[in-house]
C-alpha cells in the first residue's frame, strides 16, 4: 500500500488542517504507550484519511487501538508477540506497520512553513 506523505500531528486541530491536505497522519513515536488509545481515537476520529498510531514495543497497546477501531498502529517488530498482533490486524483489516513511514513532524521548528512542500514532494 502506498501511503501519502506522512505528518506527525499532536492535537485535533492539527489532525484537521493536515486531513485537509490528504495527508497519512502519524502520532508521535510511542504515544500509544504514554498518550493512550483513546486520545489518539479522538484526534484522528472522522477524518477521511490513513492514521497510524505508533505504539513502539506496546503490542497491548497495539491491540487495544485495533478493538477501539483504529484501523492503522506501527508496533516495532523486536516485540515478542509480533505475529501475533500481526494475524489480529490482518483479521480486523488494519494496517500493521512495523517502522514509521517518513514524515514531516510538526513539533519541528518551521515545519508549517515547510508543509506544502512536505505534501508535494515527501521532503521538506
Amino acid at each position: 500500500m502506498k501511503l501519502a506523505p506522512g505528518v506527525v500531528v499532536y492535537d485535533r486541530g492539527q489532525a484537521e488542517r493536515v486531513a485537509r491536505r490528504g495527508a497519512t497522519l502519524l502520532s508521535p513515536s510511542g504515544f500509544a504507550v504514554y498518550g493512550g488509545c483513546a486520545w489518539w481515537a479522538a484526534i484522528v476520529a472522522d477524518l477521511d484519511v490513513v492514521s497510524l498510531l505508533n505504539c513502539g514495543d506496546g503490542a497491548g497497546r497495539a491491540v487495544e487501538a485495533m478493538r477501539l477501531g483504529l484501523r492503522g498502529v506501527v508496533l516495532l517488530r523486536a516485540v515478542p508477540n509480533f505475529a501475533a498482533v500481526a494475524e489480529i490486524a490482518a483479521a480486523c483489516g488494519a494496517l500493521l506497520l512495523d517502522t514509521a513511514p517518513p514524515a514531516l513532524d510538526l513539533a519541528e521548528r518551521g515545519a508549517d512553513r515547510r508543509l506544502a512542500a512536505w505534501m508535494d514532494t515527501g521532503r521538506a
